[in-house]
């Protein structure tokens, strides 16, 4: 009983790695102006390609690479969708989880002959979870994330974007460019998220992303679209799904605990998204004015 609280904590820190990876990404998408409801197809484009990657060379980094490929192929659909073609954002990235989620579903039956699984993988093996590199990207991307955001001038010109695009494309600021890669920032780092859940799981399972980019996202507001918020908002979460898993043994209905990360979810938006500024321009596309002849 004297560790009990030790394998919680550990427990708690490896849940809130995919939410840490996806949160502080999306920070990155929406600071440049672009909501990104797309994070849950990342994530779920990151956890298959880590599967694949691994299943057909062996290696865990190979496995990593192909996660990346992966999301960020999503990433820039996405992008394109929403950037340069200025669809609606929140139409897009639904329709691109759905397009993710038909499009693994028949990855599966293609590659592996079932359209509920995959082959068993080894995933990545150390002897302890802060020498797991996804784990350690993770703690990286908050400190990494908060300097590139606001220490530097790429920093301040993709803030510029999300806050007035129109002001930022007076100054000389591709904004088309900013946010591109804002998007691509948040597609490389949900689909790590995907790949770490995958390596944990040692198979890649249809969804098995179960609705964490949407829980990342909220995360990611109720941290003030900033990376150390948002990764101390994915560690509450984290602590709600581990809550779940020990209430399980419980009297509790089932169907009640598994729903509890969701409720909690809605109540702690409730409480704070009406507190949170989002950056001005989140959520606009941007048009360029065209100066008649």
């Amino acid at each position: 009983m004297g560790i009990e609280p030790l394998v919680i904590f550990l427990q708690v820190l490896r849940l809130a790695v995919p939410y840490v990876l996806t949160s502080v990404g999306a920070t990155f998408s929406e600071r440049g102006g672009v909501v990104n409801l797309a994070l849950e197809g990342m994530m779920l484009a990151g956890a298959f390609g880590a599967a694949f990657g691994q299943y057909r060379t062996g290696s865990a980094f190979l496995g990593i690479l192909f996660a990346l490929l992966c999301g960020l192929g999503v990433a820039l659909l996405f992008a394109f969708v929403t950037v340069t073609l200025k669809a609606d954002q929140i139409v897009a990235g639904i329709a691109v989880n759905i397009l993710v989620m038909g499009a693994t579903r028949f990855g599966l039956s293609l590659l592996f002959g079932s359209s509920m699984n995959s082959e068993r993988i080894a995933g990545i093996e150390v002897p302890s979870l802060f020498l797991d590199p996804l784990f350690l990207a993770a703690a990286f991307s908050v400190v990494a994330g908060h300097l590139l955001l606001f220490k530097t001038p790429y920093g301040l010109r993709l803030r510029a974007t999300g806050e007035s695009a129109e002001t930022a494309d007076s100054a000389g600021i591709n904004v088309d460019r900013m946010r591109y890669s804002g998007v691509l920032v948040s597609g490389a780092l949900a689909s790590l998220g995907g790949a770490f859940l995958v390596f944990q799981q040692h198979t890649f399972t249809d969804n098995m992303s179960a609705g964490r980019g949407y829980i990342a996202l909220a995360a990611m507001i109720i941290g003030k679209w900033n990376p150390a918020g948002a990764a101390l908002a994915s560690l509450l979460f984290a602590a709600t799904e581990s809550m779940e898993i020990w209430l399980q043994t419980g009297w509790i209905p089932s169907q009640l605990v598994q729903s509890l990360p969701y409720v909690i979810t809605l109540v702690v938006l409730a409480g704070f998204v009406g507190r949170a500024s989002a950056p001005r321009d989140a959520g606009i596309p941007f048009q360029k004015n065209r100066k008649s002849d």
